[in-house]
């Protein structure tokens, strides 16, 4: 195979994009003419917009319209020096020039051509096509050319014509299209409103021309088009342009409700088969213009479909599912029957055979791993048999003796790793493609877990009605394939020879092999050609096959291209070949095309033919419900008849209604159904009854919900005067939420001081001795329940006295160190002369920070205190502060204008009550003497807002009546009465609306009070008698009654006028408050604006602030990190110290007891001190840490070595030269042991101390680079500091400059000229009272703080006086003291006497521990010599008893030798007195001698056995008893009588 395509088809236009820009604007470039003076443009291509808008701000392009595609120029100056009019920031400008190119071009990257003196552009549409744009705008330019065109996206399918060099391809475009791939010229396309899904073309045996293609879309449909060359036709005869192809739509049918995924002609071209995603495969009859034979159901969607070959004697088909099933079909029968007969086309009673794939790679790789090992095994006994001869060999040249050590064995196999485990893919692998071998057998490629094979498979059975889901089975072979783990094969064709196979891979890349003639197994699968052609990430093949005479090889990948390969060599093709384009059929010209499918919804075969059968069905339901309706129609008017006729009847005669239902239950179940009708409607009307809902819901927390209260007006009775209450929202964010400050203040070093104390605290260190503790008490508690021994006491008696003597030295070395550390503390806590108290530091310091700068914050060096700075967070805070407060004064003024309200309600039912019992005294008094009745105050809508919501169903018709109304226009007059009835209507219902509300309003007092007053006016009704003339009497009582009526008429209207002044007294008292809030709460309004300015103004300063903020934090902490390093070194540095003087101490110790060890004139005290001073060289003890430092620690150990020698040589060179291995004569041993003990204790020591210096070294130079760290820190945390205070100035600066409204009276104005208070107050300071009170107050305090500190100085230095001459007191008793000591010791010792030495003085700590030891020791050598003492006592016993048994069997056998004897006697005996009886031995006898020789050889045995042991522990005093074993029947050997 040609190694490179011969033709590449495609530009992968899916993804091989120039450039990514934004969605509407899709590339922009810079154009510079050539002519002077340069001007440039700014050249867009877009894909609909006309017009575009540019943001002065950004100078980003948003497009306003859209129109058709095309390109627009704009001037790049006018838009690079363009400003904004308005607050908009909007520009508009038009383009220079704008080219239109196409309604369907959507153009997503471009290129300039290089051709000098034309300005040709070449532009990439992203449906396939290739434009070039002329953009020289000028009388002659061009229009828009689209040069080529092709599919714009993956390519699904690729078939080629099996006469001539003609492919078709289709894609999800929608578009079909034919190529010449010889002669490489695209030859005729066709659009369709669905995607293409798969493509084949018509063999031979259907169409001989060849022209027919069969295309699968993806809304199921199947299209059969028609290729031909319209030169043949008479149409076109005499037309000068004509095109090479035409296609022409055949046939058109939908077989299936998904898309089309493979297509199959059967191998005699008879039947059509088609599969789907919607899991059916359907067969048509080719001859019957594609009549519709049958489908039948797969248990997954289709992937592939393929005919058996000639080869095979049946005609089956083969379906592979994607899901893992592969199924076999017979071929369906033709049969001839009416199609309006056939009620279904699924295909009855059909025979298949179902394979399950079930997965068996795991398997699979371990037979592999099997077989590899056992090839390894085989390989490693043939290298061991190797090696053996060779070693013979070996033994042969070299003898016997001198034979080379070989191992013989290996000193142990390797473990072998465990085999893979069996593994089962949690959700099947896909299938690829497949095809056959042999009947009933087949090839398939999977993907996921089981890629890498290709496995060979074999059919079951044929089933019917068969379960596949329960059917598992697994292939009987299996073809390793190299690198297709992750790359399995996606399609696979054969050449015409099947010679050559041919796989498109899932990466782009092809791969042929070569196989044997007559190779279904594919045994010589083995070897191939690769080559990588479309895209590796998303150019997976989707089809490849090869021409009708194997000359050219055909890919289409996802990709978008397609690559066209010579099989043969290139010298071999023949060039110039040219495609045929197949002839027209004869009348095709004339004949109509069939109508097709364009809506994607449309009815499938199968679907359409239930349609149908179900509208038949439908028909004949109809038309019984009409029968049924006429007979129910007829039964209805002769029950209506029998009711009149019912009703004519006599009363007593007549039927009772319930007497003409039949059964009760045919009304239940109407009702039942009425009732789910109901819900029906309900479930059909509950989207929008949530949809409204929603929408109200939406509105009321829109308006609603933040509103808390709502405005309240109350009127006064008797005035004009009115109160309204604050229309009150729900608080602010600011009062509710407090937003994460940004980063905190940084606390200044005195606050650190207050919270911290002097320095920071020492870190802990963690120590074991709690826990070595604990294990000694628990060893401890273990061993006291042990008795102990006299030796044991005696050791412990002697420690715990070696130990009272330390513990004695060591106390009063300890008093003397306290004694000493508290005289250093004491010297420590002195202060020095120019000493200050902290407190008073602390305060100056306090003072200096919070005193308070009262210059000027306009000053240019005004400085904020760190507890006046604000940031936006500070200032949310106040803000929400300020709103509370506001909201709950409002708050509070709302509840009191709502309890006035409650008020007035109660006073007009008491009025109510008043007036009608008012009405009631009148009606029994002259009308002449009759008071006006007063008026009963009204409740105006605007008092009682909240009844605005309800209603009642009065309320609903009156609403409805008045709707009527205003719909009526029948005149003008009756419209304006109508209104005002209306509106009278209104006032009445809302009146009578509320009067039932009213008790809920009222309070107890009113109540009280209409029940009072009630109480007081109840009179007793008049009571009638005959017309007479009154008495004396009666007109003295009716004149009482009168005069009583009158008093209580006036009475009433007193108490009702009292109501009426006193709520409207209450009225304009609130409303007095009111007006004072009012102005509060503008002033506060005003402080919120002011305050909302500065949090705005505050915002924008935030983040540089916190940049600046962090900074200092970062650099504060890191400044405090490092002193408490420095600190923590220091300490570390001191204890070093006091180590090493400790160690120093040691030495001195040292050589003083040795010295004390020595006593006094001792001979050998000279040579004993040069042992105990001489430098040896010592073995460096060392820790091998790693490779890489055995080279450091080898120099530094060498250096160490050269060192010692060094002066070891210095040492030897001063002193004369002695041997200190050999103690000599005359000299104490143990005096001479004792100094090379403490010569080795002194090398530790000084080893210890060379230690204690270098780390102090490390320590001191560690001090010194983190002082400098420091320094530098301190440096920048000034700086950042100051750039703090810079900006903090500045951000003072910026709120000084906001202008803030301050309303002042005229009595708080001090600032006057002549007497008068100036026009311009911009000079004037606004001081509140607060602060000058303030002020004047603290000037009285400094005044008495000042006298304060002067009289405690006065008293200081008094004291300072008396303790000098303290002082000075003491120091005279010291020396004497001094003195006095010092003449005691010479008296009572005779010089003076280093009393710490002696106190500290103790036993040789050295030679006790040796003697406790040397005592442990003897024990334990006790202990253990009496341990072995017993057990040979116990040795010795078991001895004597074994040989007291031995002894004992001996005797034993001593006897059954004696009863042998006698036995052999007696049986000679027997044997001569009855030998002439018998001739030969009995067979009793003989097995009797036998088993008697038996016993006898084995006591034999035994007594032999027990000799030897014997003779054993006679030797080496232990008991060994050799195996006794018998010796077999057939050695035994039969004794001779």
């Amino acid at each position: 195979m040609h190694p490179t395509p011969i033709w590449i088809l495609g530009f992968g236009l899916a993804w091989a994009y120039m450039g990514v820009v934004p969605v509407a604007i899709t590339a922009c470039v810079f154009i510079r003419a050539a002519a002077p003076p340069p001007r440039r443009y700014f050249l867009i291509v877009h894909s609909t917009p006309s017009s575009y808008s540019l943001s002065a701000s950004s100078s980003a392009m948003v497009p306003e319209t859209f129109g058709e595609a095309g390109i627009q120029i704009w001037d790049f100056e006018t838009i690079d020096t363009a400003d904004v009019i308005d607050d908009t920031g909007l520009l508009e400008i038009e383009p220079i020039n704008e080219l239109h190119i196409d309604k369907s071009v959507n153009l997503f990257s471009m290129i300039k051509m290089n051709e000098v003196g034309n300005n040709f552009w070449l532009a990439q549409d992203a449906n396939g096509a290739i434009w070039k744009l002329d953009l020289s705008f000028s009388n002659i330019t061009q229009d828009p050319e689209c040069l080529f065109s092709f599919h714009s996206g993956p390519i699904a399918a690729l078939a080629v014509s099996p006469l001539t060099y003609l492919m078709a391809t289709t894609a999800m475009d929608c578009s079909v299209r034919v190529y010449d791939f010889s002669s490489k010229n695209p030859l005729v396309h066709m659009k369709f409103k669905q995607g293409g899904t798969s493509l084949i073309w018509a063999p031979r045996s259907v169409s001989v021309s060849a022209s027919q293609i069969v295309v699968g879309f993806q809304d199921g449909v199947v299209r059969v088009l028609e290729l031909f060359d319209p030169k043949g036709l008479t149409v076109y005869a005499g037309r000068k342009k004509i095109p090479d192809a035409e296609l022409h739509l055949k046939y058109v049918f939908k077989p299936h409700t998904d898309e089309v995924t493979a297509l199959a002609y059967e191998r005699d071209g008879d039947i059509l088969a088609t599969g789907s995603e919607d899991k059916t495969v359907f067969f048509f009859d080719v001859e019957k213009e594609y009549k519709p034979i049958g489908f039948f159901n797969t248990p997954g969607p289709i992937c592939q479909l393929m005919w058996s070959p000639a080869s095979h004697p049946e005609k089956t088909l083969l379906i592979i599912c994607e899901n893992g099933y592969i199924l076999e079909s017979l071929c369906p029968t033709i049969k001839d029957v009416d199609d309006q007969n056939v009620i279904t086309f699924a295909i009855p009673n059909v025979f298949l055979r179902c394979f399950h794939f079930t997965s068996v790679k795991s398997k699979i790789l371990r037979f592999l791993e099997v077989q590899r090992r056992e090839q390894q095994k085989m390989l490693k006994e043939k290298e061991k048999l190797e090696r053996r001869m060779k070693l013979a060999e070996e033994r042969e040249a070299f003898g016997e003796e001198e034979i080379p050590e070989e191992e013989t064995s290996e000193e142990g196999e390797e473990e072998e790793p465990p085999l893979p485990e069996i593994f089962m893919p949690p959700t099947p692998s896909p299938i690829l493609c497949g095809f056959y071998s042999e009947p009933g057998k087949f090839w398939v490629s999977l993907g996921n877990y089981d890629a890498g094979f290709l496995y060979h498979c074999q059919f079951p059975s044929y089933l019917h009605n068969s379960d596949f889901q329960k059917q598992e089975n697994e292939p009987f072979d299996f073809r390793v394939l190299e690198n297709t783990e992750d790359n399995p094969i996606r399609n696979i064709t054969f050449s015409n020879d099947q010679t050559m196979m041919f796989c498109g891979m899932t990466n782009g890349a092809i791969r042929v092999y070569v196989l044997s003639e007559n190779d279904p197994f594919l045994v010589s699968l083995q070897h191939y050609w690769h080559f990588n052609v479309h895209d590796n990430n998303y150019g997976s093949i989707k089809s490849i096959t090869s021409s009708f005479d194997d000359q050219y090889l055909l890919t289409a990948g996802e990709d978008g291209n397609i690559f066209v390969f010579d099989i043969f060599s290139e010298f071999i093709v023949p060039k110039g070949i040219k495609a045929k384009v197949p002839s027209p059929r004869f009348g095709i010209e004339s004949e109509a095309a069939p109508e097709d499918i364009e809506d994607p919804k449309a009815y499938s075969i199968e679907n359409a033919r239930k349609k149908r059968e179900h509208d038949k069905l439908m028909k004949k339901v109809e038309e019984l419900k009409a029968h049924k309706r006429e007979q129910i129609k007829i039964l209805r008017n002769e029950f209506w008849k029998l009711l009149e006729l019912n009703k004519e009847l006599p009363a007593h005669m007549q039927f009772q209604r319930t007497d003409f239902n039949i059964d009760a239950k045919i009304h239940a179940e109407i009702h039942k159904k009425t009732s789910l009708k109901i819900e029906q409607v309900e479930k059909e009307l509950a989207w929008e009854k949530q949809k409204h809902e929603l929408g109200l819901k939406k509105l009321q927390d829109r308006f609603r919900e933040p509103l808390e209260s709502d405005t309240i007006v109350v009127y006064a009775t008797q005035s004009d005067h009115q109160i309204a209450s604050y229309r009150l929202v729900k608080p602010s964010k600011y009062s509710k939420l407090k937003r994460p400050s940004q980063s905190e203040r940084r606390q200044s070093k005195m606050e650190r001081l207050e919270k911290e104390g002097p320095g920071k605290k020492e870190s802990q260190r963690d120590t074991g001795g709690s826990i070595s503790l604990q294990e000694e008490s628990v060893l401890e508690k273990g061993k006291k329940f042990r008795p102990r021994t006299l030796s044991e006491i005696m050791v412990e008696n002697q420690i715990e006295k070696t130990k009272k003597l330390i513990q004695q030295a060591e106390r009063a070395q300890f008093k003397i160190l306290q004694r000493k550390k508290e005289w250093e503390e004491l010297y420590k806590s002195k202060p020095d002369d120019d000493y200050e108290d902290p407190k008073d530091v602390q305060a100056i310091k306090e003072a200096q920070t919070y005193m308070g700068d009262f210059n000027l914050k306009t000053a240019p060096d005004y400085k904020i205190p760190e507890h006046m700075r604000i940031n936006a967070a500070k200032k949310e805070e106040e803000l929400g502060y300020l709103d509370t407060m506001a909201h709950g004064k409002k708050r509070y003024m709302n509840k009191c204008i709502l309890s006035l309200r409650d008020l007035k309600l109660a006073v007009i039912e008491e009025i109510q009550c008043l007036v009608q019992e008012l009405k009631n005294i009148q009606s029994s008094i002259p009308a002449s003497k009759h008071m006006p009745i007063p008026q009963v105050p009204q409740i105006y809508p605007e008092e009682v807002p909240e009844r605005r919501f309800q209603y009642d169903e009065e309320t609903l018709l009156r609403f409805q009546r008045k709707q009527k109304k205003r719909q009526d226009k029948s005149s003008s007059k009756q419209s304006g009465t109508g209104s005002g009835g209306s509106a009278g209507g209104g006032l009445v219902g809302f009146l009578k609306l509320s009067s039932g509300k009213e008790g809920d309003l009222t309070t107890r007092d009113s109540l009280s009070r209409s029940s009072k007053a009630s109480a007081l006016l109840e009179l007793p009704k008049p009571v009638e008698f005959e017309k007479a003339e009154p008495s004396d009497a009666e007109l003295e009582i009716m004149k009482r009654d009168e005069v009583k009526h009158l008093y209580m008429q006036q009475f009433l209207c007193n108490r009702i006028n009292e109501l009426t002044v006193t709520f409207d007294a209450e009225l304009h008292l609130l409303r007095h408050q009111k007006l004072k809030l009012d102005t509060k709460m503008k002033l506060s309004d005003l402080h919120h604006l002011t305050l909302f300015q500065e949090m705005l103004l505050l915002k924008n300063f935030e983040k540089q602030e916190n940049i600046l903020q962090e900074r200092v934090n970062s650099l504060d902490k890191e400044e405090q990190d490092m002193q408490w390093k420095i600190n923590e070194t220091l300490k570390e540095m001191e204890e070093k110290k006091n180590e090493i003087t400790k160690l120093q101490d040691q030495e001195k110790a040292l050589y003083a007891g040795f010295q004390a060890a020595l006593g006094e004139n001792n001979k050998f005290a000279n040579f004993l001190m040069k042992v105990l001073k001489k430098k040896i060289k010592r073995a460096k003890k060392k820790e091998v840490e790693g490779d890489a430092d055995e080279d450091e620690e080898s120099e530094e150990s060498s250096e160490e070595e050269s060192s010692l020698e060094s002066d070891e040589d210095a040492s030897g060179s001063e002193d004369d030269v002695f041997d200190d291995s050999i103690c000599p004569t005359n000299c104490d041993v143990s005096l001479f042991e004792l100094a090379l003990q403490l010569r080795e204790k002194r090398l530790d020591i000084e080893e210890a101390l060379v230690e204690e210096k270098k780390i102090v070294d490390n320590l001191k130079k560690e001090y010194d680079t983190i002082s400098k760290k420091v320094k530098v820190v301190a440096t920048n945390l000034n700086a950042a500091e100051e750039a703090l205070e810079a900006y903090q100035r500045e951000k003072q600066q910026r709120l000084n400059e906001l202008l803030v409204v301050i309303p002042l009276k005229l009595h708080q104005i001090e600032y006057m000229e002549f007497g008068e208070v100036p026009e311009d107050l911009s000079g004037t300071l606004v001081f509140s009272n607060h602060s000058l009170d303030r002020l004047q107050e603290r000037i009285v305090q400094l005044q008495e703080e000042n006298a304060k500190q002067q009289k405690l100085n006065k008293e200081c230095r008094e004291r300072r006086k008396l303790l000098i001459r303290e002082k000075r007191e003491m120091a005279k008793t010291i020396s004497k003291m001094e003195e006095t000591v010092r003449e005691l010791m010479i008296s009572k010792f005779g010089r003076v006497i280093d009393l710490e030495a002696l106190q500290t003085l103790s036993v040789n700590t050295t030679l006790e521990e040796l003697k406790i030891k040397k005592l442990r020791k003897e024990l334990s050598n006790a202990k253990e010599l009496r341990m072995w003492e017993e057990k040979i006592a116990q040795v010795r016993w078991d001895l004597m008893m074994k040989t007291k048994e031995h002894t004992k069997k001996l005797h034993q056998m001593n006897d059954l030798c004696l009863e042998k004897k006698k036995l052999d006697s007696r049986l000679n005996t027997l044997q001569n007195q009855q030998g002439n009886a018998f001739q030969g031995l009995r067979k009793a006898d003989i097995v009797a001698k036998q088993k008697v020789t038996e016993l006898v050889q084995t006591q034999l045995e035994k007594i032999t056995a027990l000799k030897e042991e014997i003779e054993l522990l006679r030797k080496k005093g232990g008991l060994l008893l050799p195996p006794i074993t018998p010796k077999p029947k057939n050695e035994m050997k039969p004794m001779d009588t």
